[in-house]
């Protein structure tokens, strides 16, 4: 498996495309396209990686993919349990901004958007309390098309570029978007192997022989394509899960998670959730408003 370099279906009627996805699960392939993705998810949880960054998704969450960012959305573990079942449903949008916006760029009324979407090329998450809002008129750009679907588009961004304050930006400071085939192959499989095993134990031995490496070739390799150690990576991947289960509710207590995503102690468990989060897991239940027992 590689980077896969996915070609979005082009109506010719629209220069704006939509893709509603009601399916068993997310498409959890990396891969990359040179249109800008927004995302809103109506149904379906799991873990969302763009570039070298990773955090938990779920319904509710409206993400904007810069153009060419390798991206992925896994499907939490249980849809491969309900295979026929419509697990997931979301709405893509998929636009060109070069070829959509450029001979509007000059016009004084665009400025606002062609700053903004510069930003984009990170890519970006829509604060939360932003969501009621623009999900409505995500779902209004979906059921239209032609000139309709354009000018609502259109507002949309200008909506998003004038009136949306403190966007999350899901860059790490770090962004490779040129993968050879090689590379994008390796990283696929890296990331595909990590998010079906985080709770087993991990060794550097092992996920270096998943992509025919060395232990040492596999360290140099994955920090240079990452700025981060396979270890901090891996370490984000439980703890995305951990606050998963705890937000669900999803086990008695904080050291039965802990063990469930692949810590050996509580211990290490709590300290590398505060590195992660910035917060103990005892804090993080009271913030969210969880009743976790401890």
């Amino acid at each position: 498996m590689k980077v896969i370099q996915f070609t979005v279906p082009v109506d010719k009627s629209d220069s704006v495309v939509i893709q509603e996805d009601i399916l068993p699960n997310f498409y959890h392939y990396l891969h990359r396209h040179k249109e800008v993705q927004i995302s809103l998810i109506l149904k379906g949880e799991g873990t969302l990686i763009a570039g070298n960054f990773t955090q938990p998704f779920k319904a509710g969450d409206i993400y904007i993919l810069g153009a060419n960012q390798p991206h992925l959305l896994k499907g939490d573990a249980k849809y491969l349990k309900l295979p026929n079942k419509n697990n997931i449903h979301a709405i893509h949008i998929f636009f060109d901004a070069q070829q959509l916006l450029a001979p509007l760029n000059a016009m004084p009324e665009f400025v606002a958007i062609h700053q903004f979407l510069k930003l984009t090329d990170s890519s970006l998450q829509l604060p939360s309390n932003y969501y009621q809002k623009t999900a409505k008129e995500i779902i209004k750009i979906s059921k239209a098309s032609g000139f309709n679907r354009l000018i609502s588009f259109l507002q949309l961004l200008d909506y998003f570029s004038k009136e949306v304050k403190d966007w999350r930006s899901l860059s790490t400071g770090f962004s490779k978007k040129s993968f050879s085939e090689s590379e994008g192959m390796r990283m696929n499989d890296i990331y595909q192997y990590t998010l079906e095993n985080y709770a087993e134990d991990i060794t550097l031995k092992k996920i270096a022989a998943v992509v025919h490496l060395s232990t040492y070739a596999f360290c140099k390799y994955f920090k240079k394509h990452t700025r981060k150690t396979y270890l901090n990576f891996l370490n984000e991947i439980r703890i995305n899960e951990a606050c998963r289960r705890i937000l669900h509710g999803d086990s008695e207590s904080i050291s039965a998670i802990a063990y469930a995503t692949g810590f050996n102690s509580t211990i290490t468990f709590n300290r590398v959730f505060k590195k992660v989060t910035g917060m103990s897991p005892t804090t993080y239940v009271k913030v969210y408003k969880f009743k976790v027992g401890d």
